[in-house]
């Protein structure tokens, strides 16, 4: 049991929230939460009897674990010379991806789990029990497979779940045609990860300079066909219809949306999907922030995740990007916890298993030292974590903090 809970807060329900329902939570005072076999068994006021393992939080606050919905969190190498040369005032292409494809393709599956654990674990540390994970940096059928078998082996050895995405469709390798690599995608790579169970949804970077339209449709269709669920790269460095693309395939999700238009956003409201957003990247390469006001006046639920990579944002703290959806994305602290709860967890599938605390839910709950959920985002780029608890077992106390 824990008890003790000076406030509780959680949104409510088994599917993504939309429009005024996304700023609704429920709130408790001095609360307690009973968990059984890993799941939320009891929640109420005041403290029960009871004789059970139990934990004190001494009037802290309670929120669901946090779940970060878009990540490339699985790499080699870094960036930091392109990082500081746009801080020079040079555009952002995505040319260097192929920058992150050669160090990635030269490392090991051994080194790619090594290099990703303490990133994981960090996440993990700033309340984040839930992370989803793209492939991408592989480009071929062996590397891509490699990204993937890696994110397994993280997923088995971590107290965090990872969902694997793949992301073959990010960049062109240059050894080959355009459409070469589109056949090899849709003829092997997706038949052969489908096969596999490596990976649980396929994107497609949708832009200019990147995957056309009709290229991303035929990419997700073939996925679709061998029952992947679909997620998009949408709209993120100019305006090319890709948003249009989600909704009209039902995507679960359409991700970053700085470009998208008023039919865009029309669409994703008619078929219910995620707008997942990403002001961290926004904010790294100084573009305009995605219309979350918009996108949540017209209906459509709205999730945030930090895009965390190592080129366009090699940002890693969900609480951080918390912080900028307020001050941004004009957004109230009840839709950004929403937004990094239940509607995240419902941008990978998962709204029915976590995202929120309810009876027979799994038991990922973050310990907040603060007084009030509104303190995240105010209390800017300061770890707040007293406290993890993911599947009903601490994972992160005071004194493991790092």
């Amino acid at each position: 049991m824990i008890y003790g809970i000076g406030e509780f807060v959680t949104p409510e329900g088994r599917a993504a929230q939309a429009g005024k329902k996304q700023g609704q939570v429920k709130i408790l005072q001095n609360a307690y939460i009973l968990v059984r076999n890993g799941r939320i068994a009891e929640i109420g006021e005041g403290k029960p009897p009871f004789t059970g393992p139990s934990l004190d939080v001494e009037g802290r606050v309670v929120t669901p674990g946090l779940v970060d919905p878009h990540t490339h969190a699985v790499f080699a190498g870094s960036r930091v010379e392109e990082f500081l040369a746009r801080a020079q005032g040079e555009k952002y292409t995505g040319g260097g991806i192929l920058t992150t494809v050669a160090a990635t393709q030269a490392a090991s599956e051994e080194e790619l789990v090594h290099l990703a654990k303490p990133r994981l674990l960090r996440m993990l540390s700033q309340g984040v029990t839930t992370v989803e994970i793209k492939s991408g940096y592989g480009l071929t059928l062996k590397d891509e497979r490699k990204m993937l078998l890696a994110i397994r082996k993280l997923s088995e050895g971590l107290p965090m779940t990872l969902v694997p995405t793949f992301l073959g469709a990010h960049a062109f390798p240059p050894e080959l045609s355009r459409e070469q690599y589109l056949d090899i995608l849709v003829e092997e790579m997706i038949p052969s990860v489908a096969k596999e169970s490596l990976a649980q949804f396929c994107d497609v970077f949708c832009d200019h300079g990147f995957y056309t339209v009709e290229e991303a449709c035929r990419i997700l269709t073939a996925a679709r066909a061998f029952g992947l669920g679909l997620k998009i790269h949408a709209d993120e460095l100019s305006y090319v219809g890709a948003a249009e693309l989600a909704g009209e395939l039902a995507a679960t999700s359409a991700d970053h949306l700085l470009y998208i238009s008023e039919a865009g956003i029309a669409a994703l409201a008619r078929a219910g999907t995620v707008a997942v957003l990403l002001p961290g990247t926004a904010f790294v390469l100084d573009e305009p922030y995605p219309p979350a006001r918009k996108l949540i006046e017209a209906g459509v639920p709205v999730a945030l995740g930090t895009d965390f990579n190592p080129g366009s944002c090699p940002l890693a703290s969900l609480p951080w990007v918390m912080s900028l959806a307020v001050l941004k994305l004009r957004m109230t602290p009840e839709e950004v916890l929403s937004a990094v709860t239940l509607n995240a967890a419902a941008a990978l599938g998962l709204a029915g298993e976590l995202g929120s605390v309810e009876p027979g839910k799994r038991a990922d709950l973050v310990v907040w030292d603060i007084q009030s959920f509104r303190e995240i985002p105010y209390w800017m780029g300061q770890n707040l974590v007293w406290a993890v608890i993911k599947g009903g077992h601490k994972v992160i106390s005071p004194d493991s903090r790092s």
